[in-house]
């Protein structure tokens, strides 16, 4: 597997999207936040999903998940993705992506230029105590810390 990108701007600058469930039941949403390395000598993505977040439920239900990048010319489907929830309906509908089935229980996008595809590997609810203030008082105030899910990265297409 070989993916070569500038790693610090592809999800802050560039955005993401990652994904869960299968063909006929999935959600997904815009990430800005997420990372790339090796844990236990695999190679690994980490994500960060915020409970209150439909997709939320459906990391917590499936072992796969995929992150998605896309050209600039896609930037108003994620902004959509990111902005309304797939609890209160068909927000893939409003965007001019195609979901595709990749594998059992794994969606990709025929618009995307490359995905990968992770088993979940690990979860971990982030915790406020350690965190500084700033950040406590910035991104936590009136909601609950994000789930950290780390999957191994097990294709890239």
């Amino acid at each position: 597997m070989e993916f070569t990108t500038d790693i610090l701007s592809l999800f802050d600058k560039k955005w993401a999207l990652v994904t869960a469930g299968d063909i006929s039941d999935f959600n997904a949403m815009t990430i800005s936040w997420g990372a790339m390395g090796t844990l236990w000598s695999k190679p690994t993505a980490t994500v960060y999903i915020k409970p209150v977040r439909y997709t939320h439920d459906f990391m917590e239900a499936n072992d796969y998940f995929t992150i998605s990048f896309f050209e600039e010319k896609y930037r108003g489907a994620l902004k959509i993705l990111g902005t309304k929830s797939g609890r209160d309906g068909d927000k893939m509908a409003e965007t001019k992506l195609t979901p595709v089935r990749i594998g059992e229980n794994i969606v990709g996008y025929v618009q995307a230029y490359r995905t990968l595809v992770c088993r979940k590997i690990y979860r971990q609810d982030l915790e406020l105590s350690p965190m500084p203030e700033a950040v406590r008082e910035t991104y936590y105030e009136k909601e609950a810390p994000h789930t950290m899910y780390i999957g191994e990265i097990v294709g890239i297409g």
